[in-house]
Order: structure tokens, then sequence, then C-alpha cells
């Protein structure tokens, strides 16, 4: 079949020799030490990775370093995660330390497997989205810089996954993390009565709210919003410019816990809310930060080995859960949502 330029090239093509010799035959793994791992065929072939962290942005020089790194102790193979990772793949175990002391040379450092931080998956932010309510790079470097310690080391009881999304939107995966920290809007979109016919199409911007709450008024042959319906999703801004949402006293963040999609001994689980509001306050937002680590820090000294956040508070209880992290429970917890009946609790049972 002849090559064309249409479409990804075939991932087969990019592997290792030793990953293509022993596709789907390998045997078990292990991690030797935070951020290095080996994978053992059935044939006897190993393959060695070390984990270093990376930053979702990157520029032109970084990628030269990862290459000539990779270039020189793996036979130019090198692999990006979901997690903005950086794995360098090599067969010689000879050359892990001289590998792992030149990468650190240049500020990479191993870590995030095993019981560990993992790298925060996060969304654009304020240097690229267009409906953000807190920015996504800045406050993951803050929370990072605190708790690096626990990712280059197996201190926690098990994996955390920590993700950050700029609005409810959610280019991230904060639905289904042991925490996670979302950007909200708290006030509706302020509407430019004299672009909105100019710029917008009225149908399409009337239509494209989920909660119906943007109204046609007919005789400005404009749009009105009812607050009481509006869910602050942006999604109005989307479709129409002239209906901006983004605002620097009222949008902030919030903390929620306990998500998960592994399912090894328990089942998925989504995050839910855990502090319903903090302030934006770059450059180091020192609110989330603070939390972030009291949450983190309370949940090793409580939970059970190989136990992850949502499965630890499940058989404490989430009023155990908020006693022991100091956290207030207040009315924005209760869930009043139009279906809010069907995730009520329906039992008087409480775990304490």
């Amino acid at each position: 079949m002849s090559q064309t330029d249409i479409g990804p090239p075939l991932y087969k093509d990019m592997l290792p020799p030793v990953i293509v010799s022993n596709y789907g035959k390998w045997k078990y793994h292990e991690i030797l030490k935070p951020g290095v791992l080996v994978h053992v065929g059935e044939s006897g072939d190993k393959i060695y990775t070390v984990r270093v962290g990376s930053p979702r942005l990157v520029s032109t020089d970084y990628i030269r370093d990862l290459a000539d790194i990779a270039d020189k102790y793996c036979d130019g193979y090198l692999r990006f995660t979901s997690r903005h990772n950086v794995e360098f793949l090599l067969t010689d175990e000879s050359k892990l330390d001289p590998l792992i002391a030149e990468a650190k040379k240049v500020g990479l450092t191993p870590g995030g497997t095993g019981h560990s931080i993992t790298s925060i998956v996060h969304t654009q932010g304020w240097i690229h989205c267009h409906t953000p309510a807190t920015d996504a790079s800045g406050i993951v470097k803050a929370v990072m810089d605190d708790l690096f310690d626990y990712f280059g080391s197996h201190k926690l009881p098990a994996q955390v996954r920590i993700a950050l999304a700029c609005c409810l939107n959610m280019c991230g995966a904060v639905h289904c993390s042991d925490i996670a920290i979302l950007g909200i809007h708290r006030l509706p979109p302020k509407v430019d009565m004299d672009k909105v016919g100019k710029i917008c199409e009225v149908p399409s911007t009337v239509a494209s709210c989920p909660t119906g709450a943007i109204r046609l008024d007919a005789k400005t042959k404009t749009v009105t919003v009812i607050e009481e319906k509006c869910m602050y999703c942006g999604n109005c801004y989307t479709m129409c410019p002239a209906m901006p949402l983004m605002d620097p006293d009222g949008d902030g963040i919030s903390i929620w816990v306990g998500g998960k999609v592994s399912n090894a001994r328990h089942a998925p689980m989504f995050s839910r809310l855990a502090i319903p509001y903090l302030p934006n306050n770059p450059p180091r937002w020192p609110e989330v930060v603070d939390a972030v680590r009291n949450i983190v820090e309370v949940y090793a000294k409580h939970a059970r080995k190989h136990e992850r956040v949502g499965e630890w508070i499940e058989r404490v209880g989430w009023e155990r859960f908020f006693s022991l992290t100091e956290i207030p429970f207040t009315d924005k917890h209760i869930d009043d949502f139009t279906l809010a009946q069907d995730t009520f609790r329906t039992t008087p049972m409480f775990k304490w």
C-alpha cells in the first residue's frame, strides 16, 4: 500500500525493536524505583522505562534536550504519555543511572510511578482558552512545586492523580481524578445589546444554552439571560462573542475529590465537591496550594495501603472526611439541580 500524508503515521512503525518482537507477549512488569520500570517478555527480553515529569507547554529547546538524551542512551526511542510525562525506552540496564543523571542536569526528574502523585493533567487556561475561570499552567506549577516530593517517591498509600480544568466544560480529567481543581464562573454572561444582533446568530445563541436560560428579545433583536437558570457554562459565549462570561471578581476555583477510572478494588468513581470556592490569587495561588496539600496529607495519614482517595472517603464516610480535613460543609455542597432527587442519599445511615 502506498504511503500518504493523510492521518497520523502507523504507531507500530515507531516502536522499539524489542517491543515489536515481544508485542502481546509480555509476562510481567515491575517498578524498580520511583520513575523506573522494567517490562519482561515471555522470551526473557527486557525493556526499561525512565519516566520523567514534563510540562504540557514546551519549547523547541526542551524537545531538543529530550531528543539528545534519547539518541545517546535509547537509540532515539522515547514516548510522551497522556499525563504529560516523557518516557525514555532502553534495553541496556547499565545506561539507566547515566541517563537519569543527565536528565537531572536539564531539570528532568524521574517519578510519577507507583504510590506517588502523577503529573497533573490540565487544560489551556488563560494562555489560550476563551472561556476560562482560572489559569491552568500557573496553578499546576504552584501545586506541583509544593508537592514535588510526592512525585519522586512512593510515600503515599496509593497513586494520587490530580487534574485541573479551567472551567466546567472540562477539557481536563477532573470528573474522574483523586483530587480535581476546577475553575468556576459565578456570574451570568454580560450581554452587549448593541453587538448581539450584529455579530451573532441569535437563534443559534438561544439554542446553545443547555438550561434554557437565554431568551429571544424580538423587539431589540437581542437576547436576555434568566440568571436563575444559568449554570455559567459559557456555551453561549462560544456561539456569541457579545456575551462574555469571564469576570475577575466572580471567577474562582473549586476543589473536587474522590474520582478514579481504575476498577482494581472498587468500581470507577466520579469526583465530588469538597471546596466550593477559592479566589484566583496569581501568580502562586496560595489558597489552592494549601487546600490541595491539606487533602493529600490527611489522606496519607489515614488511608490504608493501596487505598485511593475516593475509596478511603467511602470507607470512613463523607462526614468524617470533612471533619478530618477541617473543610466546612456548606449549602453549596447540596445538589439542588432539577434532577437532583436521583442522586440524593436515600438512607439515614451515616458512616463515622
